[in-house]
């Protein structure tokens, strides 16, 4: 499974920073991933005169097989580590198509699988190529899911903090392989893991 691949396509066609990376996959092996990259850029509003709108994110149907989460572990820690990510975030998520489920889970999920369909600004939000986007929700919704979050360094906003790390390449990567193994596969409710890959002297978030 490479993530990286489509990560780098992706950057080289905007040519703009990534803010962060997650992939989201539903609690049932061999499904399609949901792989979303948010962007760091601006574009005009065509309605307001001198006004900026944020570049909408782009979310993509990942459709390479797997058949448990260190399969994606590991492709997000590659991804991570290759783009000088300080740490790679796993967290397992219960189905919140349930009786007195929160709202918070219903709207992480949503977000989790690109889905602003509930806001003001849905068709501003994001950009999906994802023909199974509305399956892989509801699928999410039923039985849970488990979502990974990095914030690339290299060809991202993050590459403007000085992370005095000293695992960085000279244009803020990492050369593979990457050295942190994946933990157990993830399916504990609630579960959140970080992988440490490197460290920053100032992280705002």
């Amino acid at each position: 499974m490479d993530i990286l691949e489509t990560i780098t396509a992706h950057t080289a066609a905007l040519r703009l920073p990534l803010f962060a990376v997650t992939v989201s996959a539903t609690r049932k092996t061999d499904t399609p991933l949901m792989l979303v990259m948010h962007w760091h850029g601006f574009r005009a509003d065509p309605d307001v005169s001198g006004a900026l709108l944020s570049v909408a994110g782009s979310a993509v149907q990942v459709n390479q097989r797997w058949d448990s989460y260190a399969a994606i572990d590991r492709a997000m820690l590659d991804a991570g580590w290759r783009l000088g990510a300080w740490e790679v975030e796993r967290i397992a998520r219960p189905a919140w198509w349930r009786l007195n489920a929160p709202d918070s889970e219903a709207l992480a999920c949503r977000r989790a699988f690109a889905d602003y369909s509930d806001t003001d600004y849905a068709d501003e939000a994001m950009v999906v190529e994802a023909p199974d986007h509305q399956a892989l929700l509801d699928l999410a919704a039923r039985r849970g899911y488990v979502r990974w979050l990095f914030r690339p360094r290299k060809g991202g906003v993050w590459s403007q903090i000085d992370g005095d790390d000293g695992t960085l390449d000279a244009d803020g990567g990492r050369s593979m392989p990457c050295p942190v193994a994946p933990q157990p596969d993830g399916r504990e409710l609630r579960r959140r893991v970080i992988y440490r890959l490197g460290h920053a002297r100032q992280l705002l978030i």
